[in-house]
Protein backbone atom coordinates (compact mmCIF):
# COMPACT_ATOMS: atom_id res chain seq x y z
CA UNK A 1 0.00 0.00 0.00
CA UNK A 2 1.27 3.20 -0.73
CA UNK A 3 0.66 7.12 -0.45
CA UNK A 4 0.95 10.25 -1.06
CA UNK A 5 2.31 13.54 0.52
CA UNK A 6 -0.84 16.13 2.19
CA UNK A 7 -1.01 19.57 1.56
CA UNK A 8 -3.86 22.22 1.20
CA UNK A 9 -4.17 23.10 -2.87
CA UNK A 10 -7.92 22.77 -4.05
CA UNK A 11 -9.12 20.13 -6.38
CA UNK A 12 -8.91 20.81 -10.51
CA UNK A 13 -12.20 21.59 -12.19
CA UNK A 14 -14.19 20.89 -8.66
CA UNK A 15 -13.40 17.12 -9.01
CA UNK A 16 -11.34 15.44 -6.02
CA UNK A 17 -9.35 12.49 -7.57
CA UNK A 18 -9.63 9.88 -5.17
CA UNK A 19 -7.56 6.70 -4.78
CA UNK A 20 -9.34 3.91 -2.10
CA UNK A 21 -7.30 0.75 -1.05
CA UNK A 22 -9.83 -1.45 -2.20
CA UNK A 23 -8.90 -6.20 -1.18
CA UNK A 24 -7.06 -7.34 1.17
CA UNK A 25 -3.22 -6.21 2.40
CA UNK A 26 -2.12 -9.14 0.10
CA UNK A 27 -4.20 -9.47 -2.57
CA UNK A 28 -5.64 -5.71 -3.40
CA UNK A 29 -5.05 -2.81 -5.39
CA UNK A 30 -5.94 0.54 -5.04
CA UNK A 31 -9.17 2.02 -7.19
CA UNK A 32 -9.19 5.57 -8.23
CA UNK A 33 -12.57 7.89 -8.04
CA UNK A 34 -13.62 11.20 -9.11
CA UNK A 35 -15.93 12.56 -6.42
CA UNK A 36 -17.17 16.37 -6.25
CA UNK A 37 -15.75 18.66 -4.11
CA UNK A 38 -18.09 20.57 -1.75
CA UNK A 39 -17.40 22.98 0.92
CA UNK A 40 -16.53 22.08 4.66
CA UNK A 41 -16.56 17.91 3.27
CA UNK A 42 -14.30 15.40 5.18
CA UNK A 43 -12.81 12.85 4.23
CA UNK A 44 -15.46 10.24 5.68
CA UNK A 45 -17.77 12.67 3.33
CA UNK A 46 -15.68 11.57 0.50
CA UNK A 47 -15.45 7.86 1.34
CA UNK A 48 -19.81 7.56 2.14
CA UNK A 49 -19.84 9.33 -1.43
CA UNK A 50 -17.64 6.96 -3.39
CA UNK A 51 -20.04 4.05 -1.91
CA UNK A 52 -23.14 5.18 -2.24
CA UNK A 53 -22.82 6.85 -5.49
CA UNK A 54 -20.18 4.99 -7.33
CA UNK A 55 -19.48 1.40 -6.09
CA UNK A 56 -21.85 0.35 -3.34
CA UNK A 57 -19.28 -2.88 -2.80
CA UNK A 58 -16.78 -0.36 -0.82
CA UNK A 59 -16.57 -1.62 2.80
CA UNK A 60 -15.37 0.45 5.38
CA UNK A 61 -16.49 1.57 9.32
CA UNK A 62 -18.36 4.51 10.75
CA UNK A 63 -20.77 5.15 13.44
CA UNK A 64 -21.25 8.54 14.86
CA UNK A 65 -19.37 11.38 12.36
CA UNK A 66 -18.75 13.10 15.61
CA UNK A 67 -15.76 12.56 16.80
CA UNK A 68 -17.05 10.52 19.76
CA UNK A 69 -16.82 6.25 18.72
CA UNK A 70 -13.44 6.98 16.74
CA UNK A 71 -14.84 3.87 14.42
CA UNK A 72 -13.53 5.55 11.11
CA UNK A 73 -10.25 6.08 11.31
CA UNK A 74 -8.51 5.07 8.05
CA UNK A 75 -4.83 6.16 7.13
CA UNK A 76 -5.26 9.53 5.10
CA UNK A 77 -2.15 10.12 2.69
CA UNK A 78 0.02 8.05 4.78
CA UNK A 79 -1.14 9.89 7.87
CA UNK A 80 -3.62 8.17 10.22
CA UNK A 81 -6.55 9.58 11.00
CA UNK A 82 -9.86 9.88 12.73
CA UNK A 83 -11.95 10.89 8.95
CA UNK A 84 -14.69 12.05 9.97
CA UNK A 85 -13.02 15.16 11.44
CA UNK A 86 -10.53 15.68 8.99
CA UNK A 87 -11.38 18.31 6.61
CA UNK A 88 -10.12 17.69 2.91
CA UNK A 89 -8.95 21.01 2.05
CA UNK A 90 -6.71 20.01 5.13
CA UNK A 91 -5.15 17.07 3.57
CA UNK A 92 -5.70 16.93 -0.10
CA UNK A 93 -2.62 17.81 -2.34
CA UNK A 94 -3.87 19.44 -5.53
CA UNK A 95 -7.22 17.58 -5.16
CA UNK A 96 -5.84 14.08 -4.40
CA UNK A 97 -6.26 11.97 -1.38
CA UNK A 98 -4.52 8.21 -0.92
CA UNK A 99 -7.23 6.46 1.51
CA UNK A 100 -6.29 3.24 3.09
CA UNK A 101 -6.95 1.01 5.79
CA UNK A 102 -4.95 1.30 9.47
CA UNK A 103 -1.43 0.14 9.58
CA UNK A 104 -0.84 -2.45 11.61
CA UNK A 105 -4.06 -4.14 11.71
CA UNK A 106 -4.97 -7.49 9.98
CA UNK A 107 -7.42 -5.80 6.64
CA UNK A 108 -10.88 -7.36 6.47
CA UNK A 109 -11.85 -5.82 3.36
CA UNK A 110 -11.18 -2.38 1.63
CA UNK A 111 -10.86 -0.17 4.19
CA UNK A 112 -12.04 -2.04 7.47
CA UNK A 113 -9.69 -3.59 9.89
CA UNK A 114 -9.95 -6.49 12.34
CA UNK A 115 -9.81 -4.90 15.90
CA UNK A 116 -9.18 -7.53 17.89
CA UNK A 117 -5.20 -7.60 17.99
CA UNK A 118 -5.83 -3.81 19.57
CA UNK A 119 -8.06 -4.96 21.75
CA UNK A 120 -6.74 -8.12 22.87
CA UNK A 121 -3.21 -5.40 23.86
CA UNK A 122 -5.96 -3.90 26.31
CA UNK A 123 -6.41 -7.02 27.69
CA UNK A 124 -2.79 -8.50 28.06
CA UNK A 125 -2.17 -4.98 29.63
CA UNK A 126 -5.18 -5.37 32.54
CA UNK A 127 -6.37 -2.65 30.93
CA UNK A 128 -9.76 -3.11 33.24
CA UNK A 129 -10.85 -2.08 36.98
CA UNK A 130 -10.22 -4.35 39.13
CA UNK A 131 -13.11 -3.14 41.66
CA UNK A 132 -12.09 -3.30 45.52
CA UNK A 133 -15.66 -2.86 46.62
CA UNK A 134 -18.86 -4.26 45.80
CA UNK A 135 -22.09 -2.34 44.48
CA UNK A 136 -23.09 -2.31 48.02
CA UNK A 137 -20.65 -0.38 49.39
CA UNK A 138 -20.64 3.54 49.53
CA UNK A 139 -19.52 5.58 46.76
CA UNK A 140 -15.88 6.37 46.58
CA UNK A 141 -14.74 9.93 47.85
CA UNK A 142 -12.05 10.93 45.02
CA UNK A 143 -10.00 14.17 45.48
CA UNK A 144 -9.86 15.79 42.01
CA UNK A 145 -6.70 17.72 42.67
CA UNK A 146 -4.81 14.73 43.89
CA UNK A 147 -1.48 13.68 41.60
CA UNK A 148 -2.83 10.39 40.96
CA UNK A 149 -6.28 11.68 39.91
CA UNK A 150 -4.40 14.32 37.63
CA UNK A 151 -2.78 11.68 35.61
CA UNK A 152 -5.49 8.92 35.18
CA UNK A 153 -7.48 12.42 34.27
CA UNK A 154 -4.85 13.01 31.73
CA UNK A 155 -5.18 10.02 29.46
CA UNK A 156 -8.61 8.92 30.39
CA UNK A 157 -10.17 10.29 27.20
CA UNK A 158 -9.35 7.84 24.89
CA UNK A 159 -11.95 6.74 22.70
CA UNK A 160 -10.16 3.56 21.15
CA UNK A 161 -10.08 4.75 17.40
CA UNK A 162 -6.52 2.53 17.32
CA UNK A 163 -4.97 5.55 15.40
CA UNK A 164 -1.79 5.36 17.96
CA UNK A 165 -1.47 1.73 17.44
CA UNK A 166 -1.36 2.31 13.41
CA UNK A 167 1.39 4.80 13.74
CA UNK A 168 3.47 3.19 16.43
CA UNK A 169 6.53 2.29 14.31
CA UNK A 170 7.10 -0.14 17.42
CA UNK A 171 3.98 -1.89 16.86
CA UNK A 172 5.32 -2.47 13.41
CA UNK A 173 8.96 -3.61 14.01
CA UNK A 174 7.36 -6.39 17.22
CA UNK A 175 3.98 -7.47 17.08
CA UNK A 176 4.84 -8.24 20.20
CA UNK A 177 4.34 -4.63 21.76
CA UNK A 178 1.62 -3.64 23.62
CA UNK A 179 0.95 -0.61 21.94
CA UNK A 180 0.54 2.90 23.24
CA UNK A 181 -3.04 2.89 23.55
CA UNK A 182 -3.17 -0.39 26.12
CA UNK A 183 -0.37 0.98 27.87
CA UNK A 184 -2.15 4.15 28.25
CA UNK A 185 -5.11 2.92 29.32
CA UNK A 186 -3.08 0.77 32.04
CA UNK A 187 -1.69 4.08 33.35
CA UNK A 188 -5.07 5.60 34.02
CA UNK A 189 -5.40 2.37 36.16
CA UNK A 190 -2.58 2.58 38.00
CA UNK A 191 -3.42 5.96 38.89
CA UNK A 192 -7.24 5.13 40.10
CA UNK A 193 -7.27 4.52 43.55
CA UNK A 194 -10.19 2.30 43.68
CA UNK A 195 -8.74 -0.19 41.60
CA UNK A 196 -7.53 -3.23 43.19
CA UNK A 197 -4.99 -4.72 40.66
CA UNK A 198 -2.55 -2.67 40.62
CA UNK A 199 0.72 -5.20 41.23
CA UNK A 200 -0.37 -7.49 38.87
CA UNK A 201 -0.96 -5.16 36.17
CA UNK A 202 2.50 -3.78 36.71
CA UNK A 203 3.86 -7.07 36.24
CA UNK A 204 1.66 -7.65 32.92
CA UNK A 205 3.03 -4.24 31.67
CA UNK A 206 6.53 -4.82 32.22
CA UNK A 207 6.93 -8.26 30.78
CA UNK A 208 7.49 -9.26 27.20
CA UNK A 209 6.20 -6.51 24.53
CA UNK A 210 5.64 -3.82 27.64
CA UNK A 211 6.20 -0.50 28.43
CA UNK A 212 10.20 -1.09 27.87
CA UNK A 213 9.45 -1.23 24.42
CA UNK A 214 8.34 2.09 23.62
CA UNK A 215 11.32 4.15 21.66
CA UNK A 216 9.62 7.98 22.66
CA UNK A 217 8.81 8.67 18.77
CA UNK A 218 6.18 10.38 20.05
CA UNK A 219 4.10 9.32 17.00
CA UNK A 220 1.11 8.10 19.21
CA UNK A 221 1.27 11.96 20.75
CA UNK A 222 1.41 13.75 17.16
CA UNK A 223 -1.77 11.72 15.83
CA UNK A 224 -3.84 10.83 18.64
CA UNK A 225 -7.30 12.63 17.45
CA UNK A 226 -8.09 13.75 21.08
CA UNK A 227 -4.75 15.68 22.03
CA UNK A 228 -3.86 12.41 24.54
CA UNK A 229 -0.26 11.65 25.32
CA UNK A 230 0.39 7.93 24.80
CA UNK A 231 4.20 8.78 25.42
CA UNK A 232 3.89 10.63 28.71
CA UNK A 233 1.43 7.87 29.85
CA UNK A 234 4.09 5.37 28.72
CA UNK A 235 7.01 7.29 30.64
CA UNK A 236 4.97 7.14 34.23
CA UNK A 237 4.92 3.28 33.23
CA UNK A 238 8.43 3.31 33.16
CA UNK A 239 9.06 4.93 35.66
CA UNK A 240 6.82 3.40 38.04
CA UNK A 241 8.39 0.15 37.29
CA UNK A 242 12.03 1.06 38.42
CA UNK A 243 10.38 2.22 41.81
CA UNK A 244 8.93 -1.08 41.92
CA UNK A 245 11.95 -2.58 41.09
CA UNK A 246 14.07 -0.70 43.62
CA UNK A 247 11.50 -1.20 46.18
CA UNK A 248 9.97 2.32 46.46
CA UNK A 249 6.70 3.58 46.03
CA UNK A 250 4.27 3.11 43.09
CA UNK A 251 5.61 6.66 41.57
Amino acid sequence: MGSIDSGSQPAANGKLEIKIWRGRAKDGAFSAYQVPEQAHQTVLDVVTYVQRRIDATLAYRFACRVGMCGSCAMTVNGVPRWTCRTDVKTVARKGRLVIEPLRNLPVVKDLVTDMAPFFDKWQAAEGRLQATSDREAEVATIDPASPERKAADAGVECINCAVCYSACDVVTWNPDYLGPAALNRAWTLQNDERDGGKAERLRAVTSDGGCQNCHSHQSCTEHCPVGLSPTASIAGLKRMATRAAFGRGPR
